[in-house]
């Protein structure tokens, strides 16, 4: 019985502080969790109750910092958590210095990844390379396809995008080398109109800019775009065709959205005129998303 009896007053005592601590710890940790929830709710809110259209480089920024700190603090809970239960178990906690030193040394040159993930993330966060909402494409180590779509999660280890067909990618942030904002302050929709040599690239001018200036009058796409779409004229020469470009400011992730409706617009402003036979309006791909800085004279 004398067994027993010690451990049900181990139970009583130090067994109870133990329940007692990992309750307190799983407790506050979500705690921490539900503030952070409704912090990044409360700006999300903000950011958008205004202008439902954009949210603003500073809320995306509070964003990832929130989800940051909020991940930090449940590391450093489940931690404290930790050196308190060994410490009511009897282990010496200064015991475990010199081993944790060996062992930290071990875990350094192991985790070298970890480590310099954890880096390379606390600088995308300061240095507001990206926030949480932003259209992004990344390109990692090792080359291949870029990773590209909307920032769902940024931790100090990794990002998480949602890509335009609905997959959730997660990069480490280690392993990032290049990152393309394409929802920065500003972006440009660019149009590449094929036109044949036969006919007049001085119509087709006219045209585009009365499509520009119809864009830029309806209520819809108003709100969209910065200015009107300017028509650049002609980009590139072949053989049979020429091909006259078309740049419209955007705010930002709204680029693709303006290109169709002015591709359209293109499509049916061409058929008006007879030109039944003129090619489809093209994108140029490398310069579609390109961002720029508010107050830029590119267009």
């Amino acid at each position: 019985m004398a067994p027993l009896t010690e451990l049900l007053n181990w139970l009583a005592g130090r067994g109870l502080e133990i329940v007692l601590i990992i309750l307190g710890s799983v407790l506050l940790a979500r705690l921490v969790a539900w503030v952070s929830t409704k912090l990044t709710d409360r700006i999300d809110a903000r950011a958008t109750g205004g202008d439902a259209l954009v949210r603003s480089e500073a809320a995306k920024h509070r964003h990832s910092l929130t989800q940051v700190i909020s991940w930090t603090l449940i590391v450093l809970i489940y931690a404290v958590a930790v050196f308190f239960v060994l410490d009511r178990l009897g282990v010496p906690i200064t015991g475990l210095v010199a081993p944790a030193t060996v062992l930290g040394v071990g875990l350094g040159f192991g985790a070298q990844r970890i480590v310099g993930d954890v880096l390379a993330g606390f600088f995308l966060i300061t240095e507001r390379q990206y926030g949480f909402g932003d259209v992004v494409e990344i390109a990692v180590v090792g080359g291949g396809d870029p990773a590209t779509g909307t920032v769902e999660d940024v931790t100090l280890r990794v990002t998480r995008l949602r890509s335009p067909n609905g997959e959730v990618v997660t990069v480490p942030n280690g392993q990032i080398v290049k990152v393309v904002n394409l929802s920065r302050d500003w972006a440009r929709a660019v149009i590449d109109v094929p036109v044949p040599t036969s006919m007049d690239v001085n119509r087709v001018n006219e045209i585009l800019r009365q499509v520009g200036e119809d864009a830029f009058r309806d209520p819809a796409m108003r709100p969209l775009l910065l200015d009107p779409p300017s028509v650049m004229g002609v980009e590139t020469i072949d053989l049979d065709q020429v091909h006259v470009r078309m740049v419209a400011r955007t705010l930002p992730g709204k680029q693709f959205e303006v290109g169709r409706d002015l591709r359209a617009r293109i499509v049916h402003a061409f058929r008006r005129e007879g030109m039944q036979d003129m090619p489809i309006p093209t994108t140029d791909a490398s310069t579609v998303a390109l961002t720029g800085v508010p107050g830029d004279g590119a267009r």
